[in-house]
């Protein structure tokens, strides 16, 4: 996946917990609320993690240096996402916005990564 498209992922992670969190707490749904993140992690480790095949006759240090060169990208890309998205939304509460929501922000951020404004080297 390329940058700009796991930034975009990120925050549409991001917006979809807080939809499905609101939707759990209005029906009242404890249990549900408990299996939120274990449902948000899995599905997004499914769709931006790279799929790796390791040789069944791969040594120890080989299958270790294949998941560091497979995982390494993705793993720091996604951090990136989530520390983008986690500052902009501190931001804005430190800021003591109270005209937007955390849907906004993350909405104002999902079209500054669409423009580019995250580009590598910008």
């Amino acid at each position: 996946m390329e940058r700009a498209e796991v930034l975009k992922r990120v925050i549409a992670i991001l917006t979809e917990a807080q939809e499905i969190r609101r939707a759990v707490e209005d029906e009242g749904d404890v249990e549900g609320a408990s299996d939120l993140a274990p449902r948000v992690v899995t599905q997004m480790l499914n769709e931006m993690l790279p799929h790796i095949r390791v040789p069944a006759d791969a040594a120890p240090q080989d299958v270790a240096r294949l998941l560091a060169v497979a995982l390494g990208p993705a793993l720091h890309t996604m951090i990136s996402g989530f520390t983008l998205a986690f500052t902009s939304l501190a931001m804005a509460h430190d800021e003591g916005r109270t005209d937007v929501s955390s849907a906004e922000v993350l909405q104002t951020l999902a079209l500054q990564v669409e423009a580019g404004r995250f580009d590598e080297g910008t």
